[in-house]
């Protein structure tokens, strides 16, 4: 766990470093089809005013979900990702 807490805070450093808040932030997500991940990703945002764009993999067996959201900050980058995390199978990238 403490490997998740050091890698949220290096991304939170770079995030403040990088970019000016507020700002759009592009989240990208693999996510197995196999259960209903994709909705889970997709609830996640949806309220959120996010513009959401799907593409399934060749195979079928994946789908690249990637989501625009405008964010406050940096903190709610991580917490996006803490969130999205707890999704079966998911990959951030």
């Amino acid at each position: 766990m403490e490997d998740r807490e050091t890698f949220y805070k290096k991304l939170q450093w770079q995030l403040e470093d990088t970019t000016q808040f507020p700002s759009d932030y592009l989240f990208k997500f693999i996510v197995p089809t196999t259960e209903n991940q994709v909705d889970e990703v997709e609830n996640l945002f949806n309220n959120n005013g996010a513009v959401i764009n799907t593409k399934k993999s060749k195979t079928g067996k994946y789908v690249s979900v990637s989501i625009v959201l405008n964010v406050e900050n940096a903190t709610t980058v991580i917490s996006y990702y803490q969130k999205a995390e707890k999704i079966k199978g998911i990959i951030s990238l």
